[in-house]
């Protein structure tokens, strides 16, 4: 079985990205991320530390702001006018506060797409990871499971803008049809959600989904598939699509940046 494996993308996009910082430090600009969050799950406080863990290698600022009902709005508003601050994102999922705080991001600050009008991480993370692998995507029949607002509708909108065959599948599709398709990407977040009956001969499976089950955390694709099926191209169970969405994330940050002083 191949596999679709992000990290080992990452340190090629990463070279570019520390040179970039460089010559902006250069010109005295220090790049900087906010990620604001306002709760003390482990999950939540893993996934910022990778981020924090990346902007330490590449010399870009990251700084962590916790987050209530009483502070929230001042503290965001304080850093979308903060003309040093090139990203913002909201670490998700929230457990006090709602998702209208996305709103209070300035759309030239929203690294992550969750305002729903600029790329998201992960969607860009899922396609540089096909075309990293030189997966030709004209001429495949695609389908994408999960409409969702992280993955599944930005990955729509940017593959029909492309002219791509994508259909989607959501809540009540029959996920049988998705043996007549080459490439197939999940995002629900429904652990065993895609068995291996449902994928046809050499397809090619992004598990983009996550979901934590007793403190470990699964993805869509049934965890008998790897084993079962040796003729698939898939992302393995750790190491997929998560790396490279912290890599896009920070070229996105990296993009604000030279936009604002370009």
């Amino acid at each position: 079985m191949k596999e679709l494996n992000g990290r080992e993308l990452v340190g090629y996009i990463k070279e570019g990205q520390a040179r970039r910082v460089r010559q902006l430090k250069a010109k005295h600009i220090t790049p900087k991320l906010t990620i604001l969050y306002d709760s003390d799950n482990p999950v939540i406080a893993k996934y910022m530390e990778l981020k924090q863990r990346y902007g330490d290698d590449l010399g870009i600022e990251v700084e962590k702001i916790r987050l209530d009902k009483l502070n929230a709005t001042d503290l965001m508003k304080r850093e979308a006018d903060d003309p040093f601050v090139h990203g913002m994102i909201v670490q998700l999922p929230l457990e006090k506060l709602d998702m209208s705080v996305l709103d209070l991001i300035p759309l030239e600050k929203d690294v992550d797409g969750l305002r729903g009008e600029n790329d998201t991480a992960t969607a860009m993370a899922i396609h540089w990871l096909l075309n990293g692998y030189n997966i030709e995507l004209p001429g495949k029949k695609i389908a994408i499971v999960g409409h969702g607002k992280l993955v599944g509708a930005p990955l729509e909108r940017m593959w029909k803008a492309s002219g791509y065959d994508v259909t989607v599948y959501d809540k009540g599709s029959d996920l049988n049809e998705l043996v007549n398709y080459d490439i197939v990407v999940s995002a629900t977040g429904v652990p065993g959600l895609i068995k291996s009956n449902m994928l046809k001969q050499d397809a090619i499976m992004v598990d983009a989904g996550t979901a934590s089950e007793g403190g470990i955390l699964k993805g869509d694709l049934d965890e008998t598939v790897r084993e079962e099926r040796d003729d698939l191209i898939v992302t393995p169970r750790v190491g997929g699509v998560g790396p490279l969405t912290v890599a896009m994330l920070f070229e996105q940050v990296l993009r604000a940046c030279e936009k604002k002083y370009n």
